[in-house]
């Protein structure tokens, strides 16, 4: 069993627990719940854990890890929304302040 990823977000070590088991990787998210103990324990020591269960898989489950945190989140540019003028991300199909599609020329097009 090798450790290779720690986090102190437990969010994204439930991602990528997903990402690991959909290919095929048994893993274990160790210290899911012990954000409750920072301050009382060393707060790196309460940061969530992944843990592949077979060392055999140690290499390809970095790779996917590292590929996973270090892909962009959005490559489309903020756009302004026609319904109501206001900006969202790039990531959003509607705004979220109206709930207009996105339709919108990007924001500094115009």
């Amino acid at each position: 069993m090798k450790r290779i990823h720690t986090s102190p977000d437990p969010i994204l070590g439930g991602w990528l627990v997903s990402i690991l088991e959909s290919a095929g990787i048994a893993c274990l998210l160790r210290n899911a719940y012990l954000g409750g103990g920072a301050g009382e324990l060393p707060l790196n020591e309460c940061w969530p854990e992944l843990w592949v269960l077979d060392d055999a898989d140690e290499s390809r489950a970095r790779r996917l890890v590292d590929a996973a945190v270090s892909a962009p989140t959005s490559s489309a540019p903020p756009w302004c929304c026609s319904g109501c003028g206001e900006s969202n991300e790039g990531s959003f199909g509607s705004c979220w302040h109206c709930g207009a599609e996105s339709s919108s020329a990007p924001i500094g097009s115009g």
